[in-house]
């Protein structure tokens, strides 16, 4: 396969029918060869079912867009990719009100994307605001008294949030406005939620770094 731990990325694919399968395969060694568009919807699709596949779409979207580049100089996989992602934004409310794994995976997939696809070595700005809107809405108390929903914002902030931080730190500040807000005055917040919010609020006070003794409370108490 075209990255770096084969193994783990077969896996990935295994996941899939056949028939997909072997679209993905060659979409990663000969993407003139498929319609780049469906493997788009296919990735996009999958990765709002299934949280694990969501976890590591952005490794096999990037391989993708990289050996499409280099094939023809072409851009039809990430286009194809930031426009579904751009109809599944627009959607995210109701998304989230009919299903919160769907919700849970879309934000874990849109902040992979983020973390992966990078032009002239940057994030990418078109994605900033999206993915800070996601995070906000992960913020608000109807969010907060649920453990899925803390969990993904803890979990993402410590994938992107210093990338986040970078393009908009007015934002970010305001985020943590509110996890601090939440954690100090929610009354529906559970004992893991309170714990994982005090993390993400030490962890970004630190420089977006866990020190050993904050290792030490946290990660006897919740592991990731």
């Amino acid at each position: 396969m075209v990255m770096g731990e084969p193994g783990r990325e077969e896996y990935k694919i295994q996941s899939f029918d056949a028939e997909t399968q072997q679209l993905l395969k060659t979409a990663l060694k000969d993407p003139s060869g498929v319609d780049l568009e469906k493997v788009a919807n296919v990735i996009v699709d999958h990765s709002l079912q299934d949280c694990v596949f969501s976890k590591e779409a952005g490794r096999m979207c990037y391989a993708i867009i990289q050996v499409e580049n280099k094939q023809s100089g072409q851009s039809v996989f990430r286009r194809g990719l930031l426009n579904r992602l751009q109809q599944e934004y627009q959607t995210r409310e109701q998304l989230r009100a009919r299903s919160l794994q769907g919700w849970v995976c879309y934000v874990t997939f849109i902040c992979n994307i983020f973390d992966y696809l990078r032009v002239n070595n940057m994030p990418m700005m078109v994605l900033v605001n999206p993915v800070y809107d996601c995070l906000f809405q992960l913020a608000q108390p109807t969010s907060l008294s649920r453990e899925e929903e803390v969990d993904c914002l803890v979990l993402q902030l410590h994938r992107v949030g210093e990338q986040l931080e970078k393009m908009n730190g007015q934002r970010m500040d305001e985020l943590f406005v509110l996890i601090r807000d939440g954690f100090l005055l929610s009354t529906g917040l559970s004992s893991l939620a309170q714990l994982l919010l005090l993390e993400i609020i030490e962890f970004r006070a630190a420089g977006w770094k866990t020190t050993p003794a904050a290792h030490k409370y946290y990660y006897s108490e919740v592991s990731y």
